[in-house]
């Protein structure tokens, strides 16, 4: 039996490392290495604006969505709490690739680039094991994201995903109610696109859940 529920603790942190490798094979992230991922979805799970949904068929953690009410200050938060590991990861790939230079210089800049006028829910991260595929897990894991922030505190959740040959994925956004919103190319020239899922806001309510902003 299928079912999801938010992670409340680093629990299941070694199968979502796993799930992530599986899923997102040639990556930036996953070139980062087990050690790098394993400390960014802790982050998610421990920053009060954040989460991270699993997917579980019986008991075995087989999908995950990783999301941040507020992106800008989780990225902040993991420098402020993580910064020692994740630089020491950092060096272990430029070692590796010195080239990655310019992407994890960026990647320390995100919290600026991410600001948007209205308030949103990143998307940051979806993976589906392999073997799990074509069970509509992916879909449940978005569809539990929509109940979860449909609160009227926010204008939309955002997701990126590549533009080129990436077709599948782009279709699975559409299908699940994404729109593009634009396209655009990162200065190591990959062509992405960002799509919104239009969410209905209440410009009175304010946030349940508290806690560190910064």
């Amino acid at each position: 039996m299928l079912r999801t529920e938010i992670l409340v603790s680093a629990e299941y942190v070694d199968d979502i490392v796993e799930i992530h490798m599986k899923t997102f094979t040639g990556f930036f992230l996953t070139f980062l290495g087990r050690g790098f991922l394993k400390h960014l979805y802790k982050g998610f799970i421990e920053h009060d604006k954040s989460n991270v949904i699993g997917a579980f068929e019986d008991d075995r953690l087989v999908g995950f969505l990783a999301y941040s009410e507020d992106i800008s200050a989780f990225y902040k938060y993991l420098i402020r709490k993580r910064l020692l590991p994740f630089a020491f990861y950092g060096a272990l790939a430029f070692f590796r690739k010195p080239a990655i230079m310019l992407r994890l210089l960026r990647a320390f800049t995100y919290p600026e680039s991410s600001k948007r006028p209205e308030p949103y829910v990143e998307l940051s991260s979806i993976g589906v094991l392999p073997e799990a595929k074509n069970k509509g897990i992916g879909t449940m894991l978005i569809d539990e994201l929509k109940k979860t922030v449909s609160n009227g505190q926010f204008s939309y959740i955002k997701l990126e995903t590549d533009r080129l040959n990436n077709d599948a994925v782009n279709a699975f956004y559409v299908k699940n109610g994404f729109v593009l919103d634009r396209s655009y190319t990162t200065r190591e020239g990959r062509e992405m696109n960002e799509y919104h899922f239009k969410l209905t806001r209440n410009e009175t309510s304010q946030s349940a859940k508290g806690g560190d902003q910064s």
